[in-house]
């Protein structure tokens, strides 16, 4: 039995396989994918929560059609945020080795958080 795990959704994808060598992650989106290692899985599941929980917090401060963006980093990656406390889009990139960047849309990062919190147990 695998303990290969992958969850998509509509502009979304995130995936965790631990059998894997070196590169036990996946994130991506409609038409692309990331592999990541397990620490940089671990910093985007994280990072995505600070995010997350950020974006919650502002709701009361800011006014309906005010937009915010916000940003958090780890060594390996950096994420933001951008948009409305309940409506925002999130974009990656990767600080370490090979650099590469990702994006999705305000449409599909509610379910993505969803995901993301269940990979792993996060």
């Amino acid at each position: 039995m695998s303990d290969r795990l992958l969850r998509v959704g509509n502009g979304w994808r995130i995936g965790w396989n631990p059998n894997a060598e070196i590169y036990k992650g996946l994130v991506g989106g409609e038409d692309w994918a990331i592999e990541l290692t397990e620490d940089e899985l671990n910093d985007f599941c994280c990072l995505l929560e600070q995010l997350t929980q950020m974006m919650t917090c502002m709701a009361d401060e800011l006014m309906d059609e005010e937009k915010i963006a916000c940003e958090a980093e780890s060594d390996r990656l950096w994420m933001e945020v951008e948009g409305y406390p309940h409506a925002y889009s999130l974009r990656l990139i990767l600080n370490q080795g090979r650099c590469c960047e990702g994006y999705w849309s305000a449409e599909a990062v509610a379910e993505l958080v969803r995901a993301a919190r269940t990979l792993k147990g996060f």
